[in-house]
């Protein structure tokens, strides 16, 4: 294994060695790339494989070969083990290739060294980073520059790479009317505070560096930066996080208002203006090509070959053989040193340029769609950049200033410093809801769960990827074609559905698409048409932007034949329902890159946006509304790390892997806040370390999912995490009625319930709408149950008498309860099915699953409509049965019915 300077040396040999075993023989995994085919170039891919239980040593050392037999240096690292110490996870980065494999093959065995591994030297007051094309130099602590200075073959193409964040204390509310504005604004600039050195090689670098942004006394914005390096690439990755920690109240003229966000670096000139050149993608393939000092168009001709050299971005001929009535006259042809192209919209760009400051715009020209990639040099050398999502999650910005002088600046702008500043001030003055009262009528006609100082967004976060490359000399067309496709589609290897199926992830609750009966060829076209729909509403109704791209929506509005963006609860989804679990397993089952993409972005978004990183509510997350963080619900079930984990898993993302590494004290937050505050009657108050009212569905599955995840990453708090979840567990079954008990008194020290002396009936729709069921299948399948003492006679009660009759439930617990959702929970009916294999639960799966609730089979039209103006502002497709609750419900009932009782469906 390569040596992995963070969780990897922090885990337990100990804990390891019931998995130091010989290992068993295991199929070879064949990867292939995402979108299929070969991609035109790989600047390095890091990728992720599953391993079934008992079968790999936790040191078990990886080869890989490419289809033609060629062996291809990797480097590996565990990110998952199952409990008794054997690989689950693994990740697998290998480095730069001009002419990538179609598919490679990776196996134990000793991996292939590269003639050309990277290195990194940590010995000197930088961090060097040699790919073995460029060389890298990264600054310690103290810095305001992320990159300091990065070079190729003797030339420095670029230096002092840093962050930049334009302040601005108000906004122009009065919309141009009123008497005018004194609104200015001030420039932060990122200082690092500390470097970590994360891996090292031989063939992945990754230094993580984070700190604030800082102007004279103040500081603020706090970012954690990943730069990602791969041997024989000459391309840097950089993912960009930042966690808003400003204010901004209503009414009030000082606050904290993002008028542009970005990165800079500047890239030495050193050729002669006529020999730099300017590249901008447009939509498509299609690109601004054009150069500093343009000698093409002009009243005389220098020459057919100075001309169509200037056009390839190739050295000139010598000057001494143009025509001299243009040579001569150089000095009257403009240079254009500045360049801006603006994504102000999803749908439309503009490109402008001057010649430097303090001179006039001129209009370049305009597009629909731009990538977000271009590229800034002369034919000595050059740097291409681009900021990946840029039209999805506009207002963004490339400007490249001062081309005609000895160094360009390149900005990257995240927030575009032309759009409105970003505005994150709650959308309503409250309403008059001051009591809880009050708050839970307004909950019952906009279903917005209000309360007054909820409604902030300090604390929350996004992140962003950008990437650069170091170039000899301008790049061609194909070569910034290429670099654009890696831009805006990385490449990902991944395995094939069958395989990961076969390692037994995720409990075999999911099974790989078959179509091979009609009724599962029935259900397996509604999951596309459900998927298809989605993404089709993501275009029609735009939902794009900054903040807003990955997420969806959570109510339609058949009156309006709009989606309910502006009715209180109805608006944004935040995972509602668990969303991003049924498109993560619908990837896993079918391996479409179009699915795996959707989820990617809502990964992003969701664990970022919809999530607190700092503050009183660090660790939760809320609930669905009109602004991501404006519902006053702050609760685990928005911020469990089941809905990240896949995606780590399979590409193995640091700062993913930090989102779920902050969930593992997610327990301490109910000291702070109490998620049944406005419905409490037994006079509760949250402050009690020993005995904490935890929920044990939404709040508990929340906590287990943390606490299972850092178990099998092994992380930092991996030995408490696991403490925590089988005390929690084993004490949740020993309750008079397990999990129909609904909930108890938790000792945060410990990780146990008090086991309380009378029995309780307290079941809730939403206890296992947001990953119980898995989380359960988990443990039931990963741990020995001599360490969940009943857990599984527990859990296997919950799901036999959810959906039961009447009489069933009283005779089981001497009542009744009602329920609702029951497609969904039809789930459970399947799960207890395969544990007792009761024909009878299997029959009342499909029978809960087709006429019931949600999208009954007889009554849903599984059609949608073309719609036009006048009755909607763009053409789409309409379907005015589908909710996302029933969809996400739906889905992942259909994916776990037909992974555990199939067989049973007729």
């Amino acid at each position: 294994m390569a040596t992995h300077l963070s969780w990897a040396l922090a885990a337990d040999p100990a804990a390891a060695a019931p998995g130091s075993a010989k290992p068993a023989a295991v199929d070879p995994v064949r990867l292939t790339w995402l979108e299929g085919g070969t991609p035109t170039a790989a600047p390095g891919t890091t990728f992720g494989v599953a391993w079934p239980k008992g079968v790999l040593p936790a040191e078990q050392t990886f080869a890989l070969t490419a289809d033609d037999g060629t062996a291809v240096p990797v480097q590996s690292w565990p990110t998952a083990h199952w409990p008794d110490g054997t690989l689950k996870w693994t990740a697998h980065a290998v480095g730069a290739t001009a002419e990538p494999a179609e598919s490679y093959t990776l196996a134990p065995g000793m991996p292939a060294k590269s003639d050309a591994a990277l290195t990194v030297d940590t010995k000197g007051g930088t961090i060097d980073v040699d790919t073995g094309v460029i060389q890298v130099t990264i600054a310690k602590s103290g810095a305001h520059d992320v990159i300091r200075t990065v070079e190729r073959a003797g030339t420095e193409i670029a230096n002092k790479a840093e962050l930049v964040v334009l302040r601005q204390p108000e906004v122009d509310d009065e919309d141009y009317n009123g008497t005018g504005s004194s609104t200015r604004w001030e420039r932060f600039t990122g200082r690092v505070s500390s470097v970590t050195v994360e891996q090292s090689g031989p063939v992945r670098a990754v230094v993580r560096l984070e700190g604030r942004h800082e102007r004279g006394s103040r500081s603020w914005l706090p970012f954690v930066i990943r730069l990602y390096l791969h041997a024989g690439s000459e391309a840097i990755r950089v993912v960009h996080t930042i966690t808003y920690d400003g204010t901004q109240e209503p009414g009030k003229s000082d606050g904290d208002f993002i008028k542009g966000l970005g990165l800079r670096i500047r890239v030495p000139l050193t050729d002669e203006p006529y020999n730099r050149h300017i590249r901008l993608a447009g939509a498509g393939d299609g690109f601004l090509t054009e150069a500093v000092q343009g000698v093409t168009g002009l009243r005389r001709d220098p020459g057919a070959a100075v001309r169509t050299a200037q056009v390839k971005g190739e050295e000139l001929p010598d000057i001494s053989t143009w025509d001299t009535r243009v040579s001569s006259a150089l000095q009257y042809v403009p240079a254009w040193g500045d360049y801006s192209l603006a994504q102000l919209s999803a749908d439309g760009f503009t490109v402008r340029k001057r010649t430097k400051a303090g001179h006039g715009w001129i209009h370049t020209t305009g597009g629909t769609r731009a990538p977000g990639f271009g590229y800034v040099g002369g034919v000595s050398g050059g740097l291409s950049f681009g900021l990946r999502d840029f039209w999805q999650k506009h207002p963004a910005q490339l400007d490249v200033r001062d081309a005609a002088s000895d160094e360009a600046t390149v900005t990257l702008w995240l927030w575009s410093p032309e759009a409105q500043p970003l505005d994150l001030r709650f959308y309503h003055d409250g309403l008059g809801q001051d009591t809880y009262a009050e708050q839970t009528a307004g909950l019952n006609i906009t279903y917005e769960d209000y309360e007054p100082g909820f409604g902030t967004p300090y604390g929350i976060a996004r992140t962003s990827e950008l990437y650069l490359w170091a170039n000899t000399a301008t790049p061609t067309a194909s070569v910034l074609v290429a670099q654009k496709n890696v831009l805006t589609t990385p490449p990902q290897l991944v395995a094939a559905p069958g395989t990961l199926h076969a390692a037994g992830v995720f409990a075999g609750l999911w099974s790989p698409v078959d179509r091979s009966t009609t009724a599962r060829k029935t259900i397996e076209d509604r999951l596309d048409l459900l998927f298809t729909y989605y993404r089709d509403q993501r275009e029609h109704r735009r939902w794009y932007g900054f903040l807003d791209y990955g997420d969806v929506q959570h109510t339609y509005d058949p009156d309006r034949h709009t989606w309910c963006y502006d009715v209180g609860g109805y608006a944004w989804d935040n995972s509602e329902l668990s969303t991003d679990l049924w498109l993560w397993l619908a990837f896993l089952r079918s391996g479409r890159a179009d699915i795996y993409r959707f989820a990617e972005a809502m990964t992003r978004h969701t664990g970022e946006v919809d999530v607190y990183h700092l503050g009183k509510w660090a660790g939760l997350g809320t609930r669905h509304g009109v602004q991501h963080f404006g519902d006053s619900a702050k609760q685990v079930r928005i911020s469990t790390p089941v809905y990240r984990r896949l995606f780590y898993y399979l590409t193995a993302d640091e700062r993913t892997g930090d989102l779920m590494h902050a969930q593992v004290d997610a327990d301490e937050t109910f000291l702070r806040l109490d998620p049944n505050r406005k419905v409490r009657t037994d006079g509760y108050v949250p402050g009690n370390r020993h005995a904490l009212s935890i929920g044990f569905g939404t709040d508990w599955s929340g906590l287990g999912w943390a606490w299972w995840t850092e178990w099998e990453r092994r992380g930092p708090k991996w030995r408490t995490a696991k403490k925590k979840l089988l005390a929690s567990a084993s004490t949740i079954a020993a309750q008079p009625n397990g999990f129909v008990q609904g909930s108890g008194l938790y000792d945060l020290d410990t990780g146990a319930f008090a086991i309380q002396s009378t029995p309780v009936i307290d079941v809730s729709h939403l206890s296992a709408s947001f990953g119980l069921p898995e989380l359960a299948a988990e443990l039931i399948a990963g741990v020995e149950q001599s360490d969940l003492p009943g857990f599984r006679a527990a859990w296997l009660d919950y799901c036999r008498y959810f959906n039961a009759t009447t009489a069933e439930k009283t005779a089981r617990y001497g009542a009744g309860f009602k329920v609702s959702l029951v497609q969904g929970h039809s789930r459970l009916d399947a799960y207890a099915a395969s544990l007792t294999s009761e024909t009878a639960l299997a029959t009342r799966a499909w029978s809960n699953f087709t006429a019931s609730d949600g999208y009954p089979a007889a009554s849903t039209p599984w059609t949608t409509t073309k719609i036009d103006g006048p009755a909607v502002l763009n053409t789409g497709t309409d379907a005015t049965w589908v909710s996302t609750n029933s969809t996400a419900l739906y889905g992942l009932a259909a994916i776990e019915d037909l992974a555990l009782v199939g067989d049973a469906l007729n």
